[in-house]
């Protein structure tokens, strides 16, 4: 095992680099021999994603387990060390719960985002990429949505969250603060090794509620609302597969390390550019995986939209990136990485 030191390669702070996209990005950085730095909390994630990482690359990253909300704690890394470029994944990101906790998330994504760059600022980080998302555009206006799109009123405290975010980095970047913000829409899946994936604690989504009833810990799916103005009365979504999203980011950091950004503030969506329901996506995982999933409908949630897919147009002419992957990646690989995590977890409980 060895350690992550490469003198010659830029080194990234990864914030969030525990969770479930950041987890995915932070492995693919020390495979292609980035030094890497995570800072988390822990607070939704699991300190034993850091095994998964290493089991995957065979490198260890950095780890300080810090609150970005404590500046003083945050400062002394930055005063340790000299980064090349920052991707900020840490935020909360439960929608429902954002309804039910306002000035948490708002205090929570908005104070460690602006200690982050004004830190930045500070030590001379020129690079910063932003986890943003598509809740940013509310309800859509048209479809499919591009990056012209307006902000609509957000849905909720996190949605606001995330327009903020990204107001606060466009008012601050200059020609030494040059941030690309990437819209996600529903990143699904796992990596491909089945070593590494999502393990939700307050986020949880809908294929991590497919994945319960398939694993026998839950009776039936719910599914929340059928009759949205929709083909089959459930609610469209862009879903993606974790491991385009991740190649995302490294296109998106080497456009920032190579200065071949074109503006000192950009931002681009990241879907598939086509919407699937909640139905389609559950017989889709019954096709793929022969497992026969129950269901009922339940009301709406507070906070959901009918409709929402992406235009990727852009993110293909100016970053040439472009998804690889459909639906049947995303659900085998969250099958074979939820069968694996659902072993591990029953032999911890039964170690005794």
């Amino acid at each position: 095992m060895s350690n992550n030191n490469n003198l010659t390669m830029p080194n990234i702070l990864v914030t969030g680099g525990t969770g479930y996209i950041g987890s995915h990005t932070v492995t693919a950085l020390l495979e292609k021999g980035y030094n890497v730095t995570i800072i988390d909390n822990l607070i939704n994630s699991n300190i034993k994603i850091l095994f998964f990482i290493q089991d995957i690359t065979k490198k260890k990253p950095i780890f300080y387990k810090i609150d970005l909300c404590d500046k003083n704690a945050l400062e002394q890394v930055f005063k340790t060390q000299h980064f090349d470029a920052i991707i900020h994944f840490a935020a909360l990101k439960s929608s429902p719960e954002s309804i039910e906790k306002p000035n948490l998330y708002y205090y929570n994504n908005l104070t460690s985002l602006m200690n982050l760059v004004e830190l930045s600022l500070k030590y001379k980080v020129k690079n910063f990429i932003f986890s943003s998302s598509c809740a940013v555009y509310g309800t859509p206006s048209y479809l499919p949505v591009d990056e012209n799109h307006p902000f609509n009123e957000a849905l909720s405290p996190y949605s606001r969250t995330k327009q903020f975010g990204e107001k606060i980095l466009q008012d601050t970047v200059n020609h030494n603060f040059k941030v690309i913000s990437l819209r996600y829409f529903n990143p699904v899946g796992a990596h491909p090794s089945a070593k590494l994936g999502d393990i939700p604690k307050s986020a949880a989504n809908l294929m991590h509620f497919i994945l319960e009833v398939a694993l026998g810990k839950a009776p039936y799916l719910n599914i929340y609302g059928n009759d949205y103005d929709t083909p089959d009365g459930t609610p469209v979504r862009d879903y993606i597969y974790i491991m385009d999203v991740v190649d995302a980011h490294i296109i998106a950091l080497e456009r920032l390390l190579s200065n071949n950004n074109e503006k000192n503030y950009e931002y681009y969506n990241i879907g598939i550019g086509r919407g699937v329901s909640v139905l389609e996506m559950l017989h889709a995982f019954e096709k793929y995986t022969g497992i026969k999933i129950p269901y009922r409908f339940v009301d709406r949630r507070p906070g959901d939209i009918a409709y929402i897919y992406a235009s990727t147009e852009l993110i293909e002419k100016k970053l040439k990136w472009k998804a690889q992957y459909g639906l049947k990646e995303m659900i085998l690989t969250s099958w074979n990485w939820a069968k694996k995590l659902n072993s591990i977890i029953y032999e911890l409980e039964n170690k005794n």
